[in-house]
């Protein structure tokens, strides 16, 4: 059967199986499929580690009224759906569950509106971060969110698993944008969340419920986003340290005394020599760490000489800035190329990788480099950093051999490790990564009694028959 064709009538149905043709006649030309392969293409996100079932049937919805049908159909039928976006999340939160619907909104990608009057955007959620950016430019106009995928992932992804990025530092995380989104509830009711001016505070703030929900609740379908005028270009200053937690030191003390850099990211020395391997960077390998920082504001020439200041007084091993254009562009180029670093590096090293995303307060820095610098002491495994250092926002990366049950073992014992050393500093386990299927066995242990039990009666609320996204993040809750 190809991606266009009609699913089987009832006749050829498996006796209890749900009419898909009913629901077909319902959509969009093609916007249903059946056909295994195209179905096993859209089964997954990048995580490598997270459980993937087996779908039934695929929907790339082209209209709201597609996702509206789609969930009246599965609610009347007590079927599973798992929404999705342009599936690069690293967290297993759009991987397919057994006999459930793949609910696709990657082709609903338009720009509806650019107000600058009201310095907002109305966009469909399949509409990619990088390609928003680009269309707002020539208004003079930016939508700051930037997580490492911005030139791959949607916007309505980014709302789902509410998206950091190396800008939030300064400009807060997808939740602080999100002025209104329209919802397509369980049982295919479409509501809007939220209000489109910049203040409001009728009713609960179920707009801010929904961002970070991970397709738990709902299927976002629009949604009207914040902006802010087009920054001016960056002046970047760059420092190389003999450690992270030397690094980490000199992230406190800059953020403390008052300064808002745009961007505050930090590499680990094993990162660098990945990169350089990767893409020929000329980065200071030698280095343990390197913190990569930004100013865009009317401050800047200070802002950076102020951090090179402060660097040098917390061990610096050189620290130095640029206010060329270039400069800045190819060091966030080789922030961004982390990811892919890491993955040539696992595939040449046993082909086991476990990205880790948490957050501390930026107060606790420099002990959760302490605290990881003794557990690599005593691991066989890998474990290199990157981080969102202005925010707390760490990423160790887990390397193992996959073919090695004891390696394997091993990587997952770290990862775990790593994750209640984040909470035992006052953190959380997820930043932005979210918690899919990969972190949930966790979640229940980073909220207490009352917030597992609001969390449990919000979804039985919001989705009586548990078909949103089952299996995920509120699965044991």
């Amino acid at each position: 059967m190809n991606s266009d064709s009609t699913p089987e009538n009832s006749a050829q149905r498996p006796q209890g199986a749900p009419d898909l043709e009913a629901l077909a006649e319902k959509l969009q030309p093609g916007a249903l499929t059946t056909d295994p392969s195209v179905i096993e293409a859209h089964s997954k996100d990048y995580s490598l580690y997270s459980p993937v079932g087996a779908a039934i049937a695929l929907v790339r919805a082209k209209c709201v009224e597609d996702v509206q049908e789609t969930m009246r159909f599965a609610h009347a039928h007590g079927i599973p759906v798992v929404p999705q976006g342009a599936r690069t999340g690293i967290s297993g939160g759009s991987n397919a569950v057994d006999g459930c619907i793949i609910l696709s909104v990657a082709k609903m990608n338009k720009i509806l509106e650019i107000n600058p009057t009201d310095t907002c955007v109305t966009v469909e959620p399949g509409i990619i971060n990088q390609d928003l950016k680009d269309a707002l430019r020539p208004h003079g106009l930016y939508y700051p969110p930037d997580p490492g995928s911005v030139r791959i992932s949607s916007i309505g992804g980014n709302i789902a698993t509410n998206a950091g990025g190396l800008c939030c530092v300064k400009y807060g995380v997808t939740r602080d944008f999100v002025r209104e989104i329209k919802v397509v509830l369980a049982d295919g009711t479409l509501t809007r969340l939220g209000r489109k001016t910049v203040k409001g505070v009728a009713g609960l703030d179920l707009c801010g419920l929904f961002v970070g929900s991970e397709g738990t609740l709902g299927i976002i379908v629009e949604a009207t986003l914040s902006l802010i005028p087009l920054p001016k270009a960056p002046v970047t200053a760059v420092a190389t340290f003999p450690d992270e937690t030397a690094a980490a030191m000199t992230v406190r003390q800059y953020m403390g005394e008052g300064r808002r850099p745009s961007l505050m990211e930090l590499m680990d020395g094993m990162t660098l020599k990945m990169l350089n391997a990767f893409g020929d960077f000329g980065l200071e390998e030698d280095a343990g760490a390197m913190l990569i920082m930004q100013s865009d504001s009317d401050t800047q020439v200070d802002d950076v000489r102020e951090f090179e200041r402060v660097a040098k007084e917390n061990g610096a091993l050189d620290a130095v800035h640029s206010d060329d254009p270039r400069d800045s562009e190819d060091l966030v180029a080789a922030r961004r190329s982390v990811q892919p670093a890491y993955e040539v590096y696992s595939r040449a090293h046993g082909g086991g990788q476990l990205l880790d995303d948490v957050c501390v307060p930026r107060s606790k820095l420099p002990e959760f480099f302490r605290l990881l610098d003794e557990l690599r002491a005593r691991t066989s495994v890998t474990v290199s950093m990157v981080a969102h250092a202005g925010d707390g926002n760490l990423h160790p990366a887990v390397f193992f051999d996959a073919s090695d049950a004891d390696s394997t073992a091993e990587a997952e014992k770290i990862f775990g490790e790593i994750m209640q050393l984040g909470l035992d500093l006052g953190g959380t386990i997820t930043g932005e990564h979210g918690v899919g299927s990969l972190k949930k066995e966790w979640l229940p242990k980073e909220l207490d009694e009352g917030s597992r039990r609001l969390h449990r009666s919000i979804k039985d609320a919001v989705d009586p028959l548990g078909i949103m996204n089952p299996e995920k993040m509120l699965d044991l809750i």
